[in-house]
C-alpha cells in the first residue's frame, strides 16, 4: 500500500523543502500536545475484551489499493467482530500528516492510520501514539521476529515498537533488454560490479539518439538521498555514528560513492537526470535509458511491451539495498479502541491477511513466512518480476536513522548529492559541507 503522490518512494516524491515543512509541523503541533498532556506517556496499552462499536482508519489509497484494503476491511468486518473497521480517506503526502495532528490536537483522532516511515520518529514523541510493543507482547503467536528487519527498524523508535509494518520494498536494477542487445551488452548479473555497471552504463550512452546508460532523480529531494545511501553501505559506510550524534558518511566510504556518481554523470554523462517529475520512467519505456535503479512502485507503470529484467545492484564490497518502509499507527482513544483496532491489524498483518492483500495489490510480503505459504505461488505468478525484490529484502539490513532530525539531514545530503551530479560540487568539497551541517543539525537543541 502507498499514500497517493508518496514522496517516499515513486519518481515524484516531493521536494526536500516539503520534508522539512512536514517536520516543522509536526514540532509545533506536538509541542502543544506535550504541554496539554504534562508529557505523559500512552498508558492504554493493556488487552482490553470490553467493549464494542467502530474503529476508524485512515490511509491514502487510491485506485487498486483502494479497492483491496476496503475488500480486506470488509472481510474482516464479516467476521462479526466487537469492533468493526471504517476504512477513511485522508488525503495523501504532508496534507494527511497535517490532518492527523490537527485531529489529535482536537480529540478527533483516528484509531490507526498508514504513515511515512520518516514521521515516524516525531510522531512518536506524541503520549496519544500507542507502544505497540507493549500490545505485541500480550498477543500470543504475533511474531514480530517474523517481518523483515528493515521493516522493524521502521517501527522502532528509541527502543520502542511504536508501529507495525505497512508496506516494505527495496531497489534492483531493471534494464532494457533490447538496448542491451542492440549494444552488444551482456545483461547484468547478482555479481556485477560498480566497474562493470560503470562500463555497460557508458557502452548503452548514446549522445545523438539522446540515449542514457542510468537515471538518477537530481532534484535533491529524499529521492536523490536514498539511492546514494543504497551506495553508501554497498561500500560498507555509514549514514551517522552508532548513537547518531555525528555525520560518519565523510568517510573512504563516502567518498567512493560519491566518486561513482560524480564520474558517472560528470565525466562519463551517461546518467540522465531526473528533475523530480519521474519522466525517467518515460525515457525507460521509450527505449531512451537503458537501467534503472527502482523499486516496485514503479514496475505496474512499464509498458507491456518493454523486454525488461531485473537484478540486485551491483557492488564492490555488499549488495546492500535500501528500503522506505513506510507503518501502521494507532492513537491512544481509550482502551476498549485500542484493543478494537489491534485486533484488525492482527488479523490484517498476519502472514494469510497480508499475503492475501499482496496478491490484490502487488505490494512485497511483509513478512518471511508469507514466502511459504501455498498462495505465494500465485503471488509470484501474477507478479513474476516480485521474486528478485522479495530475495534483495535480505540485502537490507540497515535503515535511515529514525530519529526526528532525519528530514534536515536529508535536506543537507540531497544538496551535496544534486552538487556533485549537476557538476557544481567535487566529491570531497561536497561531503565536507553535508557533514558540517549534519553535525550542526544533531548538536542543536529539539
Amino acid at each position: 500500500m502507498k499514500l497517493a503522490c508518496t514522496p517516499e518512494r515513486v519518481g515524484v516524491r516531493g521536494a526536500a523543502t516539503l520534508v522539512l515543512l512536514a517536520a516543522t509541523i509536526v514540532a509545533v503541533i506536538l509541542a502543544a500536545l506535550l504541554a496539554a498532556c504534562g508529557g505523559s506517556t500512552s498508558t492504554a496499552t493493556s488487552v482490553s475484551p470490553g467493549g464494542s462499536g467502530t474503529v476508524t482508519l485512515w490511509h491514502g489509497d487510491i485506485d487498486v489499493e483502494r479497492a483491496a484494503l476496503e475488500s480486506m476491511a470488509a472481510q474482516y468486518n464479516g467476521t462479526k467482530p466487537p469492533w468493526k473497521v471504517q476504512t477513511v480517506f485522508s488525503g495523501n503526502s504532508d496534507y494527511a500528516l497535517q490532518k492527523l495532528l490537527t485531529a489529535m490536537a482536537g480529540g478527533k483522532a483516528p484509531d490507526m492510520m498508514y504513515q511515512y516511515g520518516s514521521s515516524l520518529p516525531n510522531l512518536a514523541r506524541s503520549p496519544k501514539i500507542v507502544t505497540i510493543g507493549d500490545l505485541i507482547a500480550k498477543t500470543p503467536g504475533y511474531d514480530w521476529n517474523d517481518f523483515y528487519p528493515a521493516a522493524r527498524l521502521a517501527c522502532t523508535v528509541n527502543g520502542k515498537i511504536k508501529a507495525v509494518p505497512s508496506l516494505i520494498d527495496n531497489l534492483c536494477l531493471v534494464y532494457n533488454k533490447k538496448l542491451f542487445d542492440q549494444a552488444g551488452v551482456s545483461y547484468p548479473t547478482a555479481q556485477w560490479t560498480w566497474a562493470d555497471f560503470r562500463a555497460a552504463a557508458r557502452k548503452l550512452t548514446d549522445a545523438s539518439k539522446k540515449q542514457y546508460g542510468w537515471a538518477y532523480v537530481a532534484d535533491g529531494s529524499e529521492d536523490s538521498v536514498w539511492r546514494y545511501l543504497a551506495t553508501l553501505w554497498q561500500a560498507n559506510g555509514d549514514l551517522l555514528n552508532a548513537d547518531n550524534t555525528k555525520a560518519a558518511f565523510d568517510s573512504p566510504a563516502g567518498l567512493a560513492s560519491m566518486t561513482l556518481l560524480h564520474d558517472m554523470a560528470v565525466v562519463d554523462k551517461s546518467v540522465y537526470l531526473d528533475t523530480g517529475n519521474g519522466n525517467y520512467l518515460n525515457l525507460f519505456n521509450s527505449g531512451k535509458v537503458a537501467m534503472l535503479w527502482t523499486g516496485p512502485w514503479d514496475m505496474s507503470s512499464i509498458n507491456k511491451g518493454v523486454g525488461y529484467g531485473v537484478d540486485i545492484l551491483p557492488a564492490d564490497v555488499s549488495h546492500a539495498s535500501i528500503a522506505g518502509p513506510d507503518v501502521w499507527i494507532m492513537v491512544d482513544n481509550g482502551a476498549d479502541r485500542v484493543q478494537g483496532a489491534w485486533s484488525f491489524l492482527q488479523w490484517f498483518t498476519s502472514a494469510e491477511g497480508h499475503l492475501e492483500y499482496a496478491i490484490k495489490t502487488g505490494n512485497l510480503p511483509i513478512r518471511e513466512s508469507e514466502t511459504k505459504l501455498p498462495a505465494y505461488k500465485q503471488y509470484l505468478t501474477k507478479y513474476p518480476y516480485a521474486k528478485v525484490f522479495v530475495d534483495n529484502l535480505n540485502n537490507v539490513t540497515k535503515a535511515r536513522p529514525n530519529i526526528p532530525q532525519y528530514p534536515k539531514i536529508s535536506i543537507a545530503l540531497g544538496q551535496a548529492v544534486q552538487g556533485v551530479l549537476l557538476g557544481k560540487l567535487q566529491p570531497q568539497q561536497a561531503l565536507d559541507q553535508a557533514s558540517q551541517q549534519v553535525d550542526a543539525i544533531l548538536s542543536a537543541p529539539m
